[in-house]
């Protein structure tokens, strides 16, 4: 077994910050999208100079963020392998698991077997059945719920089944248990996630989403990168939602977030407490907050709020350490639709060991990441995929 190059690594997932249309694009519906090259656009330039310093205006033209000749970290792009284009997809791909059958999507809503199954399970039949987004429900059926009690299920084009609750009326703790039921009952159909949605307020003005949302997720079908970390007896941390969207597995320590501002402050929580091993990070707000809802602006606000955060960050890391920030897909808030793209993600690299950035070019799958690792933390050595050799020169 090889010895450990790097004692503890961090990898980030800025969720939704894609870096261009995949050459399948097209097959999803997402030809031309291109995440943060149109919100540099649309807001007249970015201006992120520690991301620039690091090399993201290496990986793709963006308006603000001039390429570098001697950037700091090591930089590239990753095409996603999977069928499919959420985030399930792609955090399963970046830990070695790749898809070959999408999971299933109820555009028109859920059939009327699944509907009969659930109304067993709820002791009623529920509010909605339709496609919509997360605040657009409330809008249309929270009164309805209020007076009827009945939960409010709903979908979007990604693989879930969503159901909305007053907290009032049916408790966080009991919808969990509804929704863990749920998941069960799917499984048959290849639907990807249950997710519970409370929400509090008196009427359809102030109705609004609490923090206590939680995901159900169907297990991965093979062993994950963090199953085989784990298995080595290497601390693997996941937080905000990577507990979720590996329905808990492969993981010593499990943080949930409610937001960006909070990943980051456990990020720097635990680089005190864990001198070793991997810390996989998700950063949700580019998506949940700025992407689905279209909002370039908000978009770019949170890109302004990790540049800034990064500086912080790189100081607390050592010799040892590897800094890996990257994506699971795109989410183009300039483009008409709020779902999710089909993109390349952005790879920058960056260690105090490493003196110079190099150019780690266009990977063909995410699970590239999966194969570095593992070579990193000695337990094997893949043919393709790592790009370990690649930083060490």
């Amino acid at each position: 077994m090889a010895a450990k190059c790097f004692r503890r690594v961090v990898l980030i997932v800025l969720d939704g910050v894609g870096v261009g249309a995949l050459p399948d694009a097209a097959d999803y519906g997402d030809q031309g999208a291109a995440t943060l090259p149109h919100v540099a656009r649309v807001v007249g330039g970015l201006n992120l100079p520690n991301l620039q310093r690091l090399g993201l205006g290496n990986i793709c033209p963006i308006k603000g963020v001039p390429a570098q000749e001697r950037p700091k970290a090591s930089w590239g792009r990753m095409a996603c392998k999977s069928a499919g284009k959420d985030s399930v997809t792609g955090h399963w791909e970046l830990a070695g698991v790749i898809k070959t059958k999408p999971f299933a999507c109820f555009p028109q809503g859920f059939p009327t077997e699944i509907i009969q199954k659930f109304a067993l399970l709820a002791g009623c039949e529920p509010l909605g059945n339709i496609v919509s987004s997360g605040t657009d429900i409330l809008y249309q059926l929270g009164e309805d719920h209020l007076q009827s009690k009945r939960p409010i299920v709903y979908t979007s084009s990604d693989s879930v089944f969503q159901i909305a609750a007053h907290e009032d009326i049916i408790p966080p703790t009991e919808l969990y248990r509804l929704c863990e039921a749920s998941l069960q009952m799917l499984r048959p159909y290849g639907l990807c996630r249950v997710i519970a949605r409370p929400f509090i307020g008196d009427n359809a003005a102030n109705f609004k989403r609490t923090s206590k949302r939680h995901d159900f997720p169907v297990e991965p079908h093979e062993e994950t990168l963090l199953d085989h970390l784990q298995s080595h007896r290497i601390f693997t941390c996941g937080v905000g939602k990577i507990g979720d969207l590996f329905a808990g597995r492969g993981l010593d320590r499990s943080v949930p977030t409610r937001c960006n501002a909070e990943g980051l402050k456990v990020l720097l929580a635990t680089l005190e407490k864990q001198g070793e091993g991997l810390i996989f990070v998700n950063l949700v707000d580019f998506d949940m907050l700025y992407g689905h809802r279209l909002d370039p602006a908000g978009f770019y606000t949170g890109l302004k709020e990790f540049d800034l955060a990064l500086p912080t960050l790189l100081e607390r890391l050592g010799d040892d350490d590897l800094l890996l920030i990257t994506a699971d897909h795109g989410c183009d808030p300039t483009t008409p639709g709020t779902d999710h793209c089909r993109e390349y993600v952005p790879l920058l690299a960056w260690s105090r060991r490493l003196v110079q950035g190099r150019l780690l070019g266009a990977r063909e799958s995410f699970a590239d990441v999966t194969a570095t690792l593992v070579e990193n933390f000695g337990l094997g050595r893949s043919k393709t995929g790592s790009f370990l050799s690649e930083l060490l020169g």
